[in-house]
């Protein structure tokens, strides 16, 4: 019970801090001085990108034409899993597309994820169907997205 004791008396201060305009921010400052110069990583790092998927128009007559676009949001420019991955389309149709890059070695700092991808697709017969984009390293699914749109008859 040494423990809690020692860390119930050091967070009341701490919570006392908060509270004060000069004190909070010199206590800030000086934790960013006593900080590790490496290995310090920002919630932002370590975050993964979020991937989303929106298709235009949502609802089409057939033929159908629709345009897909997927984005990554938030996470770090260089995050490793995503770098480089292979673009895969299920289309919901029985159809599906890939593309696999030919990338440079990852570098950590310099190398950049692709955030955005698009891809246009013709439905040739009415119905709902769920696209997915899936972000892919050799067979294993890294990230992944799906929308759902509806194609109607044509007019005779």
């Amino acid at each position: 019970m040494i423990t809690s004791g020692l860390a119930r008396g050091f967070l009341i201060p701490i919570r006392a801090l908060r509270h004060s305009p000069v004190l909070l921010p010199l206590l800030l400052i000086l934790a960013a001085l006593m900080a590790p110069t490496t290995g310090w990583t920002t919630g932002q790092d370590t975050e993964e990108p979020d991937l989303s998927l929106r298709a235009t128009p949502r609802v089409g007559f057939v033929p159908a034409e629709i345009l897909f676009i997927g984005e990554l949001r938030g996470g770090s420019d260089d995050h490793q899993p995503l770098y480089c991955a292979g673009i895969e389309w299920t289309w919901d149709d029985g159809t599906h597309s890939a593309r696999y890059p030919d990338c440079d070695p990852y570098e950590p700092g310099t190398s950049e994820i692709r955030r955005r991808f698009s891809q246009r697709h013709t439905f040739q017969h009415s119905g709902r169907y769920e696209v997915r984009l899936s972000l892919k390293r050799r067979d294993k699914v890294i990230s992944s997205a799906r929308t759902t749109i509806e194609v109607r008859g044509g007019f005779r």
